[in-house]
């Protein structure tokens, strides 16, 4: 049998950045007709090498080969003319416009003559040719999640990209929308695309690549290796260099006292639209409550609700006895609640502060960091090298910007700046999303050991494995209300996906 042609060929790629070598003489390869997963831990310069083939970056070194022929990318237009396109993790679409507009904007379109008619009709053809139904008349943020990622898949096969690279694909679908979105990646398969899959999800490498590579430290570790009879410790163990550990060892302790209730809680998203509708919940010592749910269901709004970033409209919120409202003392609060939230640059940290600045934040008024009205610098430097070794930050000094760690290292910053102070209340939202195989295990081990010393842990996560493997109870969200909620143990996960689409739990 012989082998299929390549669809591109990257050849001894090197990209520099100030103080970091982010590929390292990479080759890496794509079949016609292929599904090829890219792994690599958070940082291994998987984002970089992609965005070279996608023409938003120019390599130092290498050349890039698209059916053979040597080709020089300035730009995504460039990329898109060889039929290679890429769709980001967090969608490029313009909600308040149609399907059809967003599948021409930023093409050299005559701006007064475009037939939107005809338009509608190509994406219609396409989205049956590939299982992609969607309704090229309605306005992207009238669809859901699962609809807009139909969106951005047409958007690249409209513009006549025959590479995709998809970079975490499912991490706002639900598992339903996952199997579909796979059909149609083996649909396109067969009709001669490829695909370069990027996930974290290494049960989701395993059902759909065709061949594996691995990055680390922006070099090539494993090459080529097939997905078929590879288990996913396997690729685990090729990207991080150790076994590591997917179940949680999870103790059988008896909750304690009731640190969180909320009663008929309601309130508006950023636009003033109602996003939470009459949230009730509670959560004991020593036991973690999962809200399961598809983003944009209120789950941001609930836990900034919970934490005082944002006011409730109606119904109530206590931390024991303590109301959460907006007269509570969050300051004096502060030491007993502590937030992981789901932006972890924007709202999590400030990236223009050092690390030892960062893990202070909740501190600097209290001794030993406070030191009359000025801060004790010595105090900052020990705190900060004391947790720096706890939490295991991989970092040149204390002394570095925050904006230069990686993501997951950057995760363990707010950990550790949140929970080294032991809180009886842990909200943690999205707290693994976009962390590689090895950040997750150690991020679900810290909340562990939280709960089992007896915290009240509220977990938002999209991730249905993280929810089965943390939770003790599990409640799903659907359009700001709790449509379902049922012990972890004996849970029924397709009955949870449904739960999240919409379909309440009695039915």
């Amino acid at each position: 049998m012989t082998e299929a042609p390549n669809a591109f060929e990257m050849r001894g790629i090197v990209k520099r950045f100030p103080g970091v070598l982010a590929n390292d003489r990479v080759d890496f390869a794509c079949q016609v007709g292929e599904v090829h997963a890219l792994l690599g831990e958070n940082g291994a310069g998987k984002s970089t090498l992609m965005n070279i083939l996608a023409g938003m970056y120019r390599p130092d070194v290498g050349e890039i080969l698209v059916k053979n022929q040597r080709v020089s990318f300035h730009s995504p237009q460039d990329a898109i003319a060889h039929g290679i396109g890429m769709i980001h993790q967090h969608f490029m679409l313009v909600p308040s416009h149609t399907v059809a507009e967003n599948m021409v904007l930023g093409l050299n379109q005559p701006r007064f003559l475009l037939n939107l008619s005809h338009i509608e009709e190509q994406v219609r053809a396409l989205g049956e040719q590939y299982g992609l139904v969607v309704n090229p008349r309605a306005k992207i943020w009238e669809l859901s999640v699962g609809e807009q990622q139909r969106v951005e898949v047409l958007k690249m096969l409209f513009r006549g990209a025959k590479v995709l690279i998809m970079d975490e694909p499912t991490a706002v679908l639900t598992p339903q929308e996952v199997e579909t979105l796979f059909l149609t990646l083996r649909d396109m398969i067969k009709q001669g695309h490829s695909i370069v899959f990027i996930s974290h999800k290494l049960d989701e490498v395993v059902s759909i690549a065709d061949r594996v590579t691995v990055l680390r430290y922006g070099r090539v570790t494993a090459a080529n290796v097939p997905a078929q009879g590879t288990t996913k410790s396997q690729l685990a163990r090729l990207m991080v260099g150790r076994e590591v550990l997917f179940l949680v060892e999870k103790e059988k302790i008896e909750p304690g006292e009731i640190i969180l209730t909320t009663d008929r809680l309601c309130a508006y998203n950023d636009r003033g639209l109602p996003a939470l509708r009459d949230v009730s919940l509670q959560i004991r010592a020593g036991e973690i409550l999962a809200i399961a749910g598809v983003a944009g269901n209120g789950q941001r709004e609930l836990a900034e609700v919970l934490t005082g970033l944002r006011s409730a409209t109606s119904g109530s919120a206590h931390f024991e006895k303590t109301p959460l409202d907006n007269h509570t003392n969050w300051l004096e609060i502060g030491q007993h609640l502590a937030h992981i939230p789901e932006d972890r640059a924007a709202v999590g940290s400030v990236p223009s502060l050092s690390i030892a600045e960062n893990l202070i934040l909740k501190r600097f008024k209290r001794p030993p960091i406070a030191k009359g009205w000025s801060i004790n610098k010595a105090a900052v430097r020990q705190n900060a090298t004391r947790l720096v070794q706890e939490y295991n930050i991989a970092t040149p000094t204390v002394e570095t910007p925050a904006r230069m760690l990686s993501g997951g290292n950057l995760q363990k910053v707010i950990l550790a700046r949140e929970t080294s102070e032991k809180p009886k209340l842990l909200i943690a939202d999205q707290p693994t999303r976009g962390l590689d195989v090895g950040a997750i295990e150690s991020i679900h081990r810290l909340l562990m050991e939280h709960r089992n010393r007896g915290a009240a842990i509220l977990l938002i996560s999209e991730e249905l494995d993280e929810i089965f493997s943390l939770a003790d109870r599990i409640a799903v969200m659907y359009e700001g209300q709790i449509v379902g909620e049922m012990p972890a143990e004996g849970a029924d996960i397709h009955q949870i996906g449904l739960m999240m689409a919409g379909v309440k739990a009695e039915a």
